[in-house]
């Protein structure tokens, strides 16, 4: 009698800690903690502008990044990776920087100083691969923000030097014109000579060209 009660008493605690096992195992029990997010905005200042987008460009870029760090002139480390950058680039004028008086007895707009487009805004991705590193030249956090630095920096020159400017000086002549001709006025480019060349430099028809640069940093340490 003895025997067959402690075996189903060993039967109930196996099966209980069987059963509490696998209940602990599932995770039932604990409580699933959510990451703890926090974020802090300032704002500094707030400004009135008066900036007009009158062109838009997307570009992609594709750099190689390559470092050599020579030790003592017996060793090369060499770090390097291929950078695929996109962007899209907005251009137009800001419009605080052009100089005009007006003349109302004939109705008239006079451009003493048309200002230059520039880019006023890009929206910028950039994705690392095929990054390779040494024991001793290894990439650090002030790399990878150099190297996007110098990839934002560069799609900004591409884009100046794009068909973006030309589309952009058109543009808001025709909108400037259009304007002036719905309220009767009129619109005289008396320009500087100087600053007419330029407005008609940046009249000049200029393609896209799409190229590979290299961000190569070379150096003996």
């Amino acid at each position: 009698m003895s025997t067959l009660l402690f075996f189903i008493l060993s039967l109930l605690l196996g099966g209980s800690l069987g059963a509490g096992t696998y209940y602990f195992l599932s995770g039932r029990h604990l409580t699933r903690s959510e990451p703890e997010r926090e974020a802090t905005v300032l704002l500094e200042r707030i400004e009135k502008v008066f900036k007009v987008v009158m062109a838009e460009g997307y570009f992609t870029e594709i750099y190689n990044y390559q470092h050599d760090k020579n030790i003592w002139n017996l060793i090369k480390d060499k770090k390097k990776a291929l950078v695929i950058a996109k962007a899209k680039v907005l251009v137009g004028y800001d419009f605080g920087k052009l100089r005009y008086h007006m003349e109302g007895a004939e109705r008239k707009m006079v451009i003493d100083f048309f200002p230059e487009p520039e880019v006023l805004s890009m929206d910028t991705d950039y994705k690392f691969y095929d990054i390779e590193q040494g024991w001793l030249n290894r990439f650090q956090s002030d790399d990878y923000t150099s190297i996007l630095n110098e990839a934002k920096q560069t799609m900004n020159e591409k884009a100046l030097q794009s068909d973006l400017p030309r589309i952009a000086t058109n543009q808001v002549q025709l909108m400037m014109f259009q304007l002036a001709a719905t309220m009767n006025w009129k619109v005289d480019m008396q320009l500087p000579e100087a600053n007419k060349n330029l407005l008609e430099e940046y009249s000049t028809y200029k393609p896209i060209e799409a190229g590979v640069d290299s961000l190569n940093r070379k150096s003996d340490s």
